[in-house]
C-alpha cells in the first residue's frame, strides 16, 4: 500500500541521505543487475522512500525498476486461510513468494529486458499483468514491502534497507492511511512474529530512522 500523505520533506536533509545511499550502492555495485529491498513495518514509509530514491539514481544515469511486494499478494482465500484475524496468516500467507521470484526477481536477475512488476491486485482480488520493458543490462530494482528479510527471501537481495519508526508514529500513519482497523492485532502481532523470526533490523545492510519525513537519518548500531 502507498504511504499516507506527509508534510513536504526538506529537500536538503532528505536529498542528502538519498545521495549518500546512492553513492554507497553504486560504489558497491557499479555494474550488472542489482536488487535492493526496502523493508520496514506497515507505516514506516517504504513506498515513499523508494519513490523518492528512484529519481536520484536515475539522475546519475542508473536505470531503475520500481516494484512493491504489494503487487504480489495472494488471493483473498489464501490470505485468510488461517482466519481473518490471524497474525500468523498475515505474516506467512499474505504474499505469493513463488510469483515474486518467477515473475520479477529471477527474470530481472538473469538480464531479461522485461519483467512483471505486479501480478495481483488485492483490492479487487484479481490477477493483473503490469510490466516494465526495455530494461538495460545494468539496472537497479528497488523493491519495497513488508517482510522482505524473511529467511526465504533475504538471500535474493544485493543490498537491503530497514526503515525504523517508533510504534506511535507507525500507528498514527496507519490510522491516517487506512483507518482504525489497520492497527488491529492481526497486523501488529504479525510484524512481531516476523521480527522475532527474521530479526530484520540486524539483517539489514542499512538502517534508516524514518520517523521524521523531512529529515530521515542513517543509524549506525554496534552490530552494523
Amino acid at each position: 500500500m502507498s504511504d499516507p500523505a506527509a508534510p513536504s520533506p526538506s529537500p536538503d536533509a532528505r536529498r542528502a541521505l538519498l545521495d549518500a545511499l546512492s553513492d554507497e550502492l553504486l560504489a558497491l555495485h557499479p555494474r550488472g543487475r542489482i536488487l535492493v529491498a526496502i523493508d520496514g513495518v506497515d507505516g514506516a514509509g517504504k513506498t515513499r522512500f523508494a519513490d523518492d530514491w528512484a529519481p536520484v539514481l536515475r539522475a546519475r544515469g542508473t536505470a531503475v525498476v520500481r516494484a512493491s511486494i504489494d503487487g504480489f499478494h495472494q488471493p483473498r482465500a489464501a490470505r485468510y486461510a488461517r482466519g481473518r484475524e490471524s497474525a500468523e496468516g498475515y505474516y506467512r500467507d499474505s504474499f505469493d513468494l513463488e510469483a515474486l521470484r518467477a515473475s520479477l526477481v529471477e527474470p530481472f536477475r538473469s538480464g531479461a529486458e522485461e519483467v512483471a512488476t505486479a501480478v495481483f491486485d488485492h483490492a479487487s482480488d484479481a490477477a493483473v499483468d503490469e510490466r516494465e520493458s526495455g530494461i538495460p543490462r545494468d539496472a537497479v530494482l528497488l523493491l519495497d514491502g513488508v517482510f522482505l528479510h524473511r529467511p526465504e527471501l533475504r538471500t535474493l537481495w544485493h543490498w537491503t534497507i530497514w526503515l525504523d519508526v517508533p510504534p506511535e508514529v507507525r500507528d498514527a500513519r496507519l490510522r491516517e492511511r487506512d483507518g482504525e482497523h489497520s492497527v488491529a492485532p492481526r497486523y501488529t502481532e504479525g510484524q512481531y512474529l516476523y521480527e522475532k523470526e527474521a530479526n530484520p533490523r540486524r539483517a539489514a545492510a542499512v538502517i534508516v530512522d524514518n520517523a521524521d519525513w523531512a529529515a530521515p537519518r542513517r543509524v549506525f548500531d554496534d552490530f552494523c
